[in-house]
């Protein structure tokens, strides 16, 4: 039986669904419930403002959940051309759990095409979420020997046959690099890239000031929109949104790992890392009660953390290709090598797009895939020529 998630109860069981299904996986975390709502909450979530979204359970005869999925369309971006001149109306599906069982799969994956059907789409992208790319993006297809980062989907090997055996190809490949912090030297030309940046005095590398929050904020968001508008699906960001999302990583910064370069008094690039929050997630079982409140900061002041992530590389167009990547990489080597005691292990790079070629190429140097996700397209409308997303280079 198809139940779409209205109630109390509904919900309550489209979230703990995954806790059995992943019960005998040790590098499974569970999610926190409230980050998993606030992307079905009208209020909280502001792709609702050009969009909609609903979500479903499958119970079998005897009542018991058996898988859910998730649908949704944002109208703001939902429409592009391939190279045929074709109109793609693209929507989206995600938050797909399913028990071993492909008709079941078939069932879901059918019951949010219907959907998208209906709104007028003819293209269905998935497993993605509605809202930003850097959050429950993608299908895990290799790296399920490690804990999946805060956000990102950690999911079944069998979810891989499920998905290409329905009519999904791949779109493109999400790639998570990582290596560890210590023991590892750098690639040695980001030590000569620093050095012909050191020789220009209007080239600055600093880390972030909390006593200056507002002025990296905004420096944050003038190097964002310079660095990303152009990439597909990504809009331009407000002060107002800046401001939100230095506010919700705020608790975790650990300033000395927040990096920024500046050419004169102009910001040019940034290097956000932070500690990676499912260490803690993973012992406070989706519930940010107050235990999970004091581990953290458990974890925060004691520095327990071992993991860092960087969540946000860019630099702005003008000062690309002049050694800005390399020296500012080698800048944050070298405050976590010389100035930082912390306990920190390992390092990895939030997940970058196969189609960024120049991203791949410069995280290639840093480390090695140790994360591979897929985001797939089904054309609804077999008539419709499939194509790779394009690259940017």
């Amino acid at each position: 039986m198809l139940v779409e998630v209205t109630s109390k109860e509904d919900i309550k069981a489209f979230l703990k669904f995954p806790v059995g299904l992943y019960k005998e996986d040790k590098n499974w975390v569970r999610p926190l419930d409230k980050d998993i709502e606030e992307v079905f909450d009208q209020k909280k979530n502001k792709f609702f403002r050009h969009g909609e979204a609903t979500r479903w359970i499958l119970k079998n005869d005897s009542g018991k959940v058996v898988g859910r999925v998730a649908a949704f369309i944002n109208r703001k971006s939902m429409k592009e051309n391939n190279s045929q001149g074709q109109q793609l109306v693209v929507g989206g599906m995600g938050f797909f759990e399913s028990i071993e069982d492909k008709e079941i799969a078939n069932t879901l994956f059918e019951t949010a095409a219907n959907w998208l059907k209906e709104r007028d789409c003819n293209t269905m992208e998935g497993p993605i979420n509605f809202g930003e790319r850097d959050t429950w993006w993608g299908l895990l297809v290799d790296g399920f020997d490690r804990q999946p980062n805060y956000r990102m989907p950690y999911t079944k090997p069998y979810y891989i046959g499920f998905f290409e055996e329905y009519g999904f190809q791949l779109y493109f490949k999400q790639l998570t690099f990582g290596r560890p912090v210590w023991g590892v030297k750098l690639n040695p030309k980001y030590e000569e890239k620093a050095a012909r940046i050191a020789r220009d005095p209007k080239y600055q590398m600093k880390y972030l000031d909390l006593k200056q929050l507002d002025k990296f904020t905004e420096d944050f968001r003038t190097i964002y929109n310079k660095a990303w508008v152009k990439h597909a699906g990504v809009g331009e960001m407000s002060s107002a949104q800046a401001q939100a999302v230095m506010k919700q990583i705020k608790p975790l910064m650990d300033p000395k790992v927040m990096y920024f370069a500046y050419y004169g008094d102009d910001p040019i690039g940034f290097f956000l890392i932070l500690p990676e929050l499912n260490e803690v997630l993973n012992h406070i079982h989706g519930k940010l009660n107050a235990y999970g409140i004091v581990l953290f900061l458990y974890y925060k002041l004691f520095k327990r953390f071992t993991k860092i992530v960087g969540r946000g590389f860019g630099i702005v167009p003008e000062h690309q290709g002049k050694g800005v990547e390399g020296a500012i990489v080698n800048f944050s080597a070298e405050v976590v090598h010389k100035q930082i005691k912390r306990n920190y292990k390992e390092f990895e790079m939030n997940w970058i797009g196969d189609f960024n070629k120049p991203m791949v190429k410069l995280c290639s140097d840093i480390g090695s895939v140790v994360k591979t996700h897929h985001t797939y397209r089904k054309m609804l409308d077999e008539s419709l020529v499939f194509e790779r997303c394009p690259d940017i280079h």
